[in-house]
């Protein structure tokens, strides 16, 4: 049986917060509404793009998240057709990913972006090869539904227990949890390890090569 370690993109893979905080306060000035905290936009990193405008504005009317959805989607690809979008891997990434095709796992990726921004991210740091399996809320529904999970599963041949979820966002270890498979949180993304664990999380790494170890029990 296969064994599959699917990672989030933004806060695990890469450090986007930047460029999300600074295309929600466009969205957000676009429609005549004060710019958001940055620190209210990370918390809703992870969440397809709705479910994130749900909880920015849970009194709106549920057009109003539709379109501020869009509109983000829309300023998102404007600042990176001029190329004001940086998504740099946190270090100790690359290392890990190599380790773990050494140690015989496959790899894939569960994440809120759409199949359009994971492409050009991965292919932007050579990555797209590397994961034999990739789940974006363009099929999906948002974390922390299992769905992503379970198709990935499905997809690598893999099996619940020989499978880890690794993220940096309670939706992350909440989606691992419902789907049954090994939670790993990790302390450099855009929620805390205290809320990790108490999310679910059955490990905290604290750099990306602490997984190595981590996944030990799964294979």
């Amino acid at each position: 049986m296969n064994h599959l370690a699917i990672f989030d993109c933004d806060g695990t893979l890469v450090d986007s917060q930047s460029n999300i905080c600074l295309a929600m306060e466009h969205c957000f000035a676009g429609a005549g509404l004060a710019p958001p905290l940055r620190e209210r936009t990370r918390r809703v990193v992870g969440l397809s793009l709705v479910e994130a405008m749900q909880a920015m504005l849970p009194e709106a009317e549920p057009h109003i998240h539709g379109a501020l959805a869009e509109d983000y989607k829309r300023v998102f690809q404007s600042l990176r057709g001029d190329g004001l979008v940086e998504e740099p891997l946190y270090d100790g990434i690359q290392e890990l990913i190599d380790r773990l095709e050494q140690n015989g796992w496959l790899l894939g990726v569960a994440t809120g972006k759409s199949d359009r921004g994971l492409k050009l991210c991965l292919d932007h740091h050579g990555l797209h090869s590397r994961f034999v399996t990739l789940q974006t809320a363009d099929r999906h529904p948002s974390k922390p539904h299992p769905s992503m999970i379970e198709q990935a599963i499905a997809e690598a041949g893999a099996e619940a227990g020989t499978t880890v979820m690794i993220g940096d966002t309670t939706f992350d270890m909440a989606m691992a949890r419902a789907a049954g498979v090994t939670a790993i949180g990790v302390a450099w993304g855009y929620h805390d390890a205290r809320e990790l664990l108490q999310a679910g999380a059955h490990h905290i790494a604290t750099h990306p090569l602490d997984i190595i170890e981590m996944v030990k029990a799964s294979a």
